[in-house]
């Protein structure tokens, strides 16, 4: 498919763009208006931007009736918002509050979760998320006048509240306890838990050799995916000979090798499939190795 925004409809091109680009973080937020009331609503344009200054930002939308959300209205009259995340044992309730109630109506009731006052701005939090950012509003920047057109709400945490249970062992946040959900297109939403989640070392902690550099016996393996050739292209340096070597000598190499003595091609294939397995295992060293049996 080849979309031109300029001949699509907006609500085609929401779709196109929401079911392609997510899963997205979820930023609940807290207002209260002029006179004190409070507003609850979720948005999926949001993110963090920044880390000194601390920065968040959402973008309300504007709706086809072209009225500006009560969220964007408060946040533009009071510059506070206190942004509340969403884990997956509230998921319902945040859906809940998206309902386009009346203004002046509070959510936090309606939604049925509990509103903490907060300590620096006046907006309160939502006592039952996992973590809770009291912000202030630095900028508003309105991108357009159509439906559609985002307002990007520039927000800097003055202060942080993180549940003690969502921490782990170093004192942050642990992926396996924080159960966070992020939006995709039309009614579906992703959870962040149990085999979803998993581990990749980054690439900055060491100089990769990249993809380039893989031998191409290795690099056009009918075995090994793109992901694999990527793991094995962030490794510093190919193992030496004499590592090798002493490799081939371990039980489950010597054992295929004897399988498959007279053919090559089974033989690359088994080993190919072994390393894939290491890879799996995050044992990028093991993997290579078994790779580079096949080297001559």
């Amino acid at each position: 498919m080849r979309i031109d925004p300029k001949e699509i409809s907006t609500p085609d091109l929401h779709a196109q763009l929401l079911g392609c680009i997510g899963p997205r973080p979820i930023a609940w937020a807290s207002t209260v208006d002029e006179q004190g009331k409070s507003n609850l609503a979720p948005y999926s344009f949001f993110n963090v931007f920044s880390t000194n200054p601390p920065t968040l930002i959402l973008s309300p939308a504007k709706p086809r009736d072209l009225q500006l959300k009560h969220t964007l209205l408060n946040a533009m009259a009071t510059k506070e918002i206190v942004i509340n995340i969403v884990s997956f044992d509230v998921v319902e309730q945040m859906s809940l509050s998206s309902t386009a109630y009346a203004k002046g109506v509070n959510e936090f009731v309606k939604a049925g979760v509990t509103a903490v006052d907060s300590e620096k701005v006046k907006p309160p939090r939502v006592g039952e998320s996992i973590a809770a950012f009291e912000c202030k509003v630095k900028e508003v920047v309105h991108l357009g006048d159509d439906a559609g057109a985002g307002n990007l709400i520039i927000c800097e945490i003055v202060l942080a509240h993180i549940k003690d249970e969502v921490l782990g062992d170093d004192g942050k946040p642990d992926p396996y306890k924080t159960d966070l959900v992020g939006r995709m297109g039309g009614d579906w939403y992703c959870r962040a838990n149990g085999e979803a989640i998993f581990k990749l070392p980054k690439p900055n902690r060491n100089l990769g050799i990249g993809v380039d550099q893989i031998p191409a016996a290795i690099r056009n393996s009918t075995v090994l995916t793109g992901n694999n050739l990527g793991r094995l292209g962030n490794i510093e340096k190919i193992p030496e000979n004499d590592r090798i070597f002493a490799f081939s000598e371990t039980s489950e190499i010597r054992e295929i090798k004897t399988r498959f003595i007279n053919d090559k091609e089974s033989l690359e294939y088994h080993l190919h499939e072994l390393a894939q397995r290491y890879l799996v295992d995050d044992d990028l060293e093991s993997a290579w190795l078994t790779l580079l049996q096949t080297i001559d």
